[in-house]
């Protein structure tokens, strides 16, 4: 499962091991060692022992040479990824890319720098809203305004008491929130056709 969510493998709903299985790290070895012939790689595969055909050991160097999306002399992915799909792999997935993907976000960072400069500041925020450090707030303000996060930042400012207060005071509206998040899942399940008095009913019923 840790192959598949890192992209390593498709092969989702396979149910049972490849014949190639055994052999992965030496293929993976033999590629990285510039080896990189569907045909060479199932011949030293053999010697080692795999009992499958060429077709299985072609297939598998078709399948990386398209996941890894570049040649030597390119400077750019042969498919550029999506905004989202940057974001992803510059904050919440950079500690898991692959090595396909961690050149893709190389080559992004050195063609854009302010997006470098923004995941910095994204950092900086969630570290500081994880340590509640609000001494932090108006410098990370400062910075971020003439960035990237310059909207955000405008946000933080058009609301910046709550933001301080959330840094600073140990109270919290989650619970108020997860009682709407109740009673708008009872009025779903009622297809939106619930008056108050059904409502209040199924809600203090279930309480």
């Amino acid at each position: 499962m840790r192959q598949v969510v890192r992209g390593g493998r498709t092969d989702v709903f396979r149910s049972r091991m490849s014949s190639r299985d055994p052999f992965l790290k030496q293929l993976d070895e033999d590629w990285a060692n510039g080896c990189q012939n569907g045909a060479a790689l199932w011949r030293r595969v053999k010697v080692a022992g795999f009992a499958g055909g060429l077709r299985v050991v072609t297939e598998w160097a078709t399948r990386r040479r398209k996941e890894e999306g570049t040649t030597p002399g390119d400077t750019r992915p042969r498919k550029v990824p999506s905004a989202r799909g940057i974001a992803r792999m510059m904050t919440t997935e950079r500690d898991l890319l692959s090595k396909t993907v961690a050149r893709t976000v190389a080559i992004i960072e050195g063609a854009v720098p302010a997006l470098v400069i923004a995941r910095d500041l994204v950092d900086r925020f969630h570290s500081m809203i994880k340590r509640r450090t609000s001494a932090d707030l108006e410098p990370w303000i400062t910075d971020a305004t003439p960035r990237l996060l310059g909207s955000f930042a405008k946000g933080i400012v058009q609301d910046r008491a709550a933001v301080h207060a959330a840094l600073t005071q140990p109270w919290s509206n989650g619970q108020t929130e997860g009682q709407n998040t109740k009673l708008k899942l009872v009025k779903r399940q009622m297809y939106g056709r619930a008056k108050l008095d059904l409502l209040r009913a199924r809600l203090l019923g279930a309480a």
